[in-house]
C-alpha cells in the first residue's frame, strides 16, 4: 500500500494544482506538528499532572482547564518564529498576539480554538483543536485586531484535530476535504480519507436537548417532528447523538452524515448563539461546505456573515444539506 503523508498531500496540492502558496503549506505543516504536541499531552492525562482546573478564566469569563493553556501555549510558540503569519487570534486571548518585530513576518493570519470540548477533558471523551487561515489584506503592514474581521468565505484553509482513541486530523484548504491519522510511533500524518462528501439525508441530529424550554419556535418545531418518528410527518424515526464537543459531533457527521444544531436561546436573547463565529463556526462550515454539507446561523449562510468583533457568537446549524435547509427555513417562515 503506498500511503500518502501529509506533506506528500499538501505539496501536490502546491505543485501540480497550483491550490496553494509554499508558505501556506509550511504553515499547515506547523498547525499539524502543534496537534501533535497537544495529543500526545492529552494522552498522558492525570500521569502528566495536566488534568483539571488551572485556576483562570478566558475572555467570556470561563474557568479554563489545565489543558486549554497548555494548548494555546503550544500553538501559539509553534507559530511563533516560522516567518509565515503576521498574527493569530485565539478564542483564550482577549486580544490576537503579533508576531514580536525580532521575527519575520508573514502574510497569513491564524484563528484558533485551542482545545474545543474543555468539559469532557476530565472523563476522557473526544476533545479537539479547531482552526483557520486567512490572508492578511494586501498593503497591509502592520496587522491589526480588524484585519481578522473577515467573512468565513475567505478563508484560505481549515481545520480540526480530534484527540479520540486516534488522533485525526480533517483539513481542507479549498479543494475537498481530506483526513488524516496519526501514527503514534513514527510521528506521522498518514492520509486515511479523502474527498470526504457528507449524505444530504440522514436520520441523525445532535443537539443539548436539556435547553429544549429555552429554544425558539423554529428549533422546537424542528425537533418536535424529528421526535415523532415514523408516524410523524417525517415519516421516519431519527436517532439523538450528542457528546458536548463541537469537533466529535461534527466530525460523526462529517463521517455518516447528520446535522449538528447548537442555536440561541431565551437565556440570553441579547446574544445571537453560543458558538464562537470566529474560531468555531468558520472553519467548520467551510469545512462542512467543502464536504457537500450547508451550514446557516438559521437564517443564512455562516460563510456570508460579516463578523463585527473578535469573539462573536453565532447560532449554528450544520451538515447534512436536505436537513439544515428545512429548519433554516422554518426559521424563514
Amino acid at each position: 500500500m503506498n500511503r500518502i503523508s501529509l506533506t506528500q498531500y499538501l505539496v501536490e496540492k502546491q505543485r501540480e494544482k497550483g491550490l496553494i502558496p509554499g508558505e501556506l503549506r509550511l504553515l499547515l505543516e506547523v498547525v499539524a506538528r502543534a496537534c501533535k504536541r497537544i495529543s500526545y499531552a492529552v494522552g498522558k492525562g492525570a500521569l502528566a499532572g495536566v488534568l483539571g482546573e488551572a485556576g483562570s478564566e478566558n475572555v467570556q469569563g470561563e474557568s479554563q482547564k489545565k489543558l486549554d493553556v497548555i494548548a494555546n501555549e503550544t500553538l501559539l510558540e509553534a507559530n511563533l518564529w516560522g516567518g509565515h503569519l503576521a498574527a493569530m487570534a485565539s478564542e483564550e486571548m482577549d486580544h490576537p498576539h503579533f508576531i514580536p518585530n525580532e521575527y519575520p513576518m508573514g502574510g497569513f493570519l491564524l484563528l484558533f480554538d485551542p482545545l474545543d470540548g474543555s468539559s469532557n477533558i476530565d472523563v476522557n471523551v473526544s476533545i479537539g483543536t479547531i482552526f483557520s487561515v486567512l490572508r492578511l489584506p494586501e498593503g497591509v503592514s502592520e496587522p491589526r485586531e480588524e484585519h481578522f474581521l473577515q467573512p468565513g468565505d475567505r478563508q484560505i484553509a481549515a481545520g480540526y484535530a480530534v484527540y479520540g482513541p486516534s488522533t485525526l486530523l480533517v483539513l481542507s484548504v479549498g479543494d475537498g476535504v481530506a483526513c488524516f491519522t496519526l501514527e503514534r510511533e513514527t510521528g506521522s500524518w498518514w492520509l486515511t480519507a479523502d474527498h470526504i462528501r457528507i449524505p444530504e439525508r440522514t436520520k441523525e441530529f445532535a443537539i443539548n436537548a436539556s435547553n429544549a424550554r429555552h429554544w425558539e419556535p423554529p428549533v422546537r418545531r424542528y425537533i418536535d417532528e424529528l421526535l415523532a418518528g415514523g408516524t410523524g410527518p417525517r415519516g421516519r424515526d431519527f436517532n439523538m447523538r450528542w457528546v458536548a464537543s463541537m469537533v466529535a459531533d461534527v466530525h460523526r457527521i462529517m463521517t455518516r452524515g447528520g446535522v449538528f444544531m447548537y442555536p440561541r436561546d431565551a437565556r440570553e436573547p441579547d446574544k445571537p448563539g453560543k458558538l464562537r463565529l470566529l474560531y468555531e463556526a468558520n472553519p467548520m462550515s467551510f469545512l462542512v461546505e467543502q464536504a457537500g454539507g450547508a451550514a446557516t446561523n438559521g437564517h443564512e449562510r455562516i460563510l456570508a456573515l460579516q463578523p463585527g468583533k473578535l469573539h462573536e457568537r453565532v447560532a449554528v446549524f450544520m451538515g447534512s444539506r436536505e436537513e439544515v435547509e428545512r429548519v433554516t427555513g422554518y426559521h424563514r417562515a
